[in-house]
């Protein structure tokens, strides 16, 4: 019986079926961070348990670190106690630690791949919800909750409840000017914000064949935007050049077996899907947020919805929401729209090929008057690859301030934070109410290029117009 990608990995990590019909299943990579490893940490010492297998946990620090600050103590003494208690934890179990000195340090959803941990047919959890990026390997990765964090600590097993999956076939070429961003921004959009729960996400289609390993991350990492717990591509040639040669990934001897070991997993020809969507690559367009969840987007070309338009009462009741918070004026254009902030960053548009998209354009331009625009490599090797490559003079010499690695204005965990109503242009994946750290900033979410067509002009706009970009 043919099967899918989800189906096989699942099946090989099994442990046993539980009496409540979920199934006990072996986890084979944990990522930790410093947010939500803490209390999971005290629970062991509490049940006087140790890690069952440190060496398939690896740590970083990545929410609350100042990207303007290096040296320690830090300014927030919390942020201080956070880092302190990440060390000693990892010191005490014996657990690999991506600390700042190592210059090995970033976004735990950057690290993981970078280092080669991240690989094709395994499962891996974290305690943090854009998990998910992983999938980009062809593996069933998923954000976990505190105390599923000290089971994975203590166990390497956790009890979760089989998915259905859906096929998302994105075929042919994106139009000039459009990025993976904007195919997961209109995926999002076209099946709602909770148009994928309960289910597990398989992107395939040409286009997905057709991307790097970067872009397949982006568009993983926000599935669970759109309500996925999981969301992956089958691994291919472009997976594993990627994995090759990287610390953690098989070395010599190794390599084939494991290469012929992780193209066993992906999904067969004729395998079954709980459900299949099919989209025309030629019909996706540079796509910005407007409201209050990732769902709430558009086209750069349309007009922010109207309440009159809804097509239910709670559809109308999320409009009027969203526009009030948002302060937007229904049926008038997103383009033209003014903007205080500029951020290039966070797990989902935080990577070399990010920066160097948005230097390929910016050279030459300024950031406009009285915007405050910031530019955060993902990690410290992402920040070494860019400043080798003078990208960081390039986005210095427009006016981004280049930041060290971390999370930076995605959350409001660490110092970057939006003040007031302040408006952001942000290549983040969440534009909820208060995200970007102050009660009444408002987040638009697009593409790195979009950002900085935003930044150069001081407002949403099109970076097809701003930059010349060729269009078919």
């Amino acid at each position: 019986m043919p099967k899918n990608l989800f189906q096989k990995v699942w099946d090989a990590h099994t442990v046993r079926q539980l009496a409540n019909g979920q199934t006990q299943l072996l986890i084979g990579t944990h990522l930790i961070h410093e947010v939500t490893s803490p209390q999971a940490f005290g629970m062991l010492r509490d049940l006087g348990l140790k890690v069952a297998f440190p060496h398939r946990t690896f740590a970083t620090v990545d929410h609350i670190v100042p990207t303007d600050q290096f040296i320690e103590p830090y300014a927030d003494p919390l942020a201080q106690a956070m880092m302190d208690e990440l060390r000693k934890n990892c010191a005490q179990f014996g657990i690999t630690f991506f600390d700042r000195a190592t210059g090995k340090q970033g976004i735990v959803h950057i690290v993981g791949p970078e280092q080669g941990i991240t690989q094709p047919g395994t499962t891996i959890a974290c305690g943090d919800s854009h998990t998910s990026t992983h999938g980009a390997f062809g593996a069933i990765a998923f954000g976990i909750g505190t105390s599923q964090v000290r089971d994975v600590l203590a166990t390497q097993t956790m009890a979760l409840g089989a998915l259905k999956v859906r096929r998302i076939e994105v075929n042919g070429k994106l139009r000039p000017g459009v990025y993976a961003k904007d195919v997961i921004l209109h995926i999002i959009r076209m099946l709602g914000v909770n148009g994928g729960t309960g289910f597990a996400y398989e992107y395939a289609g040409s286009t997905f064949d057709g991307f790097s390993m970067e872009e397949r991350m982006t568009v993983c990492n926000m599935s669970i935007e759109g309500g996925a717990r999981v969301g992956y591509v089958n691994p291919d040639e472009t997976t594993f050049a990627y994995l090759k040669g990287r610390p953690y990934a098989p070395k010599a001897a190794y390599w084939d077996a494991a290469v012929s070991h992780w193209r066993s997993f992906a999904s067969d020809p004729g395998a079954a899907y709980d459900d299949v969507v099919k989209i025309n690559a030629a019909d996706i367009a540079p796509t910005v947020t407007w409201g209050i969840n990732p769902g709430q987007g558009i086209s750069i070309s349309e007009n922010i919805p109207s309440p009159e338009t809804a097509t239910s009462a709670d559809d109308k009741a999320g409009i009027i929401e969203a526009l009030a918070y948002m302060k937007l004026p229904a049926g008038a254009p997103i383009k033209g729209t003014k903007i205080n902030v500029a951020f290039l960053g966070s797990c989902t548009n935080g990577r070399l090929s990010d920066f160097q998209e948005v230097a390929k354009y910016i050279k030459g331009r300024k950031v406009a008057p009285g915007i405050k625009a910031i530019a955060v490599p993902g990690s410290q090797i992402v920040a070494l690859q860019c400043e080798k490559l003078g990208l960081d003079k390039i986005l210095a010499e427009a006016g981004f301030e280049w930041r060290a690695a971390g999370c930076s204005m995605c959350l409001a965990m660490n110092p970057d934070k939006l003040i007031g109503d302040q408006l952001c242009a942000s290549s983040s994946n969440r534009n909820f109410k208060g995200r970007q750290g102050s009660t009444t900033g408002r987040t638009i979410l697009m593409s790195p290029v979009m950002v900085a067509a935003a930044a150069v002009t001081g407002q949403i706009a099109d970076a097809r117009e701003v930059f010349s970009v060729a269009q078919n």
